[in-house]
């Protein structure tokens, strides 16, 4: 059947998918690896509370400032304004945060820079994930997702970048940080696609139920990632014996390079396999599987290398399956009025485990054992797989060649 939609041009496809990772460029390498030392300096053996409360009061501001920015949006585009003003404005305020977490000298002052932080990154991120539902159809948007993929491995490798020049000091890494976030953001502000007309097709009566049970599942799934992504370095820490900060630092920096890299052509391809399968769901289950079995790895491996195996195991299995899930929740989305707000509200299962994962942290690691910790996220990654299994929702036949 002919598709009655008109696909999005690869220009689009390209911006979109560059202005994500130029975003994931924003935030991860400050979280992952200078926020965390910059905290270990200033706090010492205070350092995991003093981490947890900046990435939890964050949690909290990135999901009210996900919500809000998303529905701003919308109502701009009601108004025939468009998301991309909001992007713009997002990406100017990011730069100054980025000051302000340099001039930080204490820890209280530097959490307060992060909360600002926060906000920016979600006032670019939540406008551009609606546009992907308004711009980009159906049928492609597991391609979409899994391009997504292409941010973690670009983050990881300006991650390296900062660690293999610490002689740049903390105010030129930030700013080069804040410069690629801007630049790769451009395109996505000048090239625009054709809306995307609603789908037809009745919503049934259990909607918003199978978004709610989709939300959870991702919830879940994201606590491991969560605490991964802050307390990495400090997990190496707790296996490695004793090495020198800075050596560490640049090992765990090059294993999150391959470890991003690795996911992105799994995920591509895994996304594209989903956009001509009749349902995600069995690709999702698959990946939260496997992802698991990477925690496992790293739970019970005692050896830097078992460590380091688990976790590119985990990266590449996480990734395929928030990628593909970010396809599934804007097929579920119950009107097209509300994209912005509702992806925000949705947004609650990527900044809710930033609460969790960080208290799961704080409770169940030391910074000599990982390994408790490590099995609870196991187990959460493997419920949220599970948890995914029932819906079966696929794309429209009429969207089907």
């Amino acid at each position: 059947m002919i598709r009655s939609r008109p696909p999005a041009s690869h220009r689009l496809l390209a911006a979109f998918s560059l202005a994500h990772a130029g975003a994931v460029i924003g935030y991860l390498p400050l979280l992952s690896l200078l926020l965390p030392l910059k905290v270990a300096r200033l706090a010492g053996e205070a350092r995991i509370g003093w981490l947890t409360v900046a990435i939890v009061g964050g949690a909290i501001i990135a999901s009210a400032g996900n919500i809000l920015f998303g529905w701003l949006s919308d109502r701009s585009l009601a108004r025939g304004g468009g998301r991309r003003r909001w992007m713009a404005g997002g990406a100017a305020l990011l730069g100054a945060t980025f000051a302000t977490i340099a001039l930080a000298d204490r820890p209280v002052t530097l959490i307060a820079a992060v909360l600002l932080f926060q906000l920016a990154v979600n006032a670019i991120l939540a406008p551009m994930m609606a546009i992907m539902a308004d711009e980009i159809p159906d049928d492609q948007r597991g391609l979409a997702s899994g391009l997504l993929a292409l941010g973690p491995p670009a983050a990881g490798a300006v991650s390296a970048l900062l660690v293999a020049a610490p002689g740049w000091g903390e105010p030129a890494q930030l700013a080069l940080l804040g410069t690629l976030a801007a630049a790769t953001l451009v395109p996505l502000l000048l090239v625009r696609g054709a809306p995307v007309a609603p789908d037809a097709t009745p919503r049934p009566a259990s909607a918003p139920r199978e978004l709610f049970v989709a939300s959870i599942a991702r919830l879940l799934v994201q606590v491991a990632g969560s605490a991964l992504s802050l307390y990495l370095l400090y997990y190496f820490q707790s296996i490695s014996g004793p090495v020198a900060p800075a050596l560490l630092a640049a090992r765990v920096g090059t294993l999150l390079t391959i470890s991003y890299i690795l996911p992105l052509p799994v995920a591509v391809l895994a996304g594209r396999l989903s956009d001509r399968a009749a349902h995600r769901t069995p690709f999702l289950f698959g990946a939260a599987a496997l992802a698991a079995a990477g925690l496992l790895t790293m739970a019970i491996g005692a050896h830097p290398a078992a460590g380091a195996i688990g976790f590119v195991l985990y990266s590449i299995a996480a990734a395929v399956f928030l990628a593909l899930h970010a396809a599934l929740a804007v097929r579920l989305l119950p009107d097209p009025r509300h994209r912005g707000r509702d992806l925000g509200l949705i947004n609650l299962a990527n900044t809710l485990p930033a609460l969790l994962g960080p208290l799961l942290t704080w409770t169940l690691a030391t910074p000599h054992d990982f390994t408790a910790l490590l099995l609870v996220l196991a187990a959460l990654t493997l419920a949220g797989g599970l948890a995914i299994l029932p819906l079966r929702r696929g794309a429209p036949r009429s969207l089907r060649a």
